[in-house]
């Protein structure tokens, strides 16, 4: 069976893990061997905290909400209960964006949950 050398190919190859790897500590960086492990090991963090944002960003938009709602004399648990028996359809994304940026519009949103 003929010799190959895999010259091109495994080239190519090395140096996309390569590309990844730039700016990694030491070795890190620029040993292939190293390098590979790093890279991969950076994908599957990448991978988790994409999933870990929503959370992450779920909790924020709570913590904002609540600290909005104790300010109208309401719990974030009762808030969201009245939203939901009077059939309002604002997410928690919205209404923590209008608790930051627009405080008289969550103001009109807990007075209609009020009457």
């Amino acid at each position: 069976m003929p010799r190959v050398k895999r010259g091109f190919k495994a080239r190519r190859r090395r140096n996309k893990i390569l590309k990844h790897s730039k700016g990694y500590y030491a070795a890190r960086g620029n040993q292939y061997a190293s390098a590979v492990e790093q890279v991969h090991n950076a994908w599957e963090d990448a991978f988790a905290h994409r999933r870990e944002k929503k959370g992450d960003f779920r909790k924020l938009w709570i913590a904002r909400i609540g600290a909005a709602a104790r300010q109208h004399g309401l719990s974030y648990s009762r808030l969201i209960s009245a939203l939901k028996a009077k059939q309002i359809g604002l997410d928690r994304k919205i209404l923590a964006d209008l608790a930051v940026r627009d405080p008289g519009g969550f103001k009109a949103v807990v007075d209609a949950l009020q009457r």
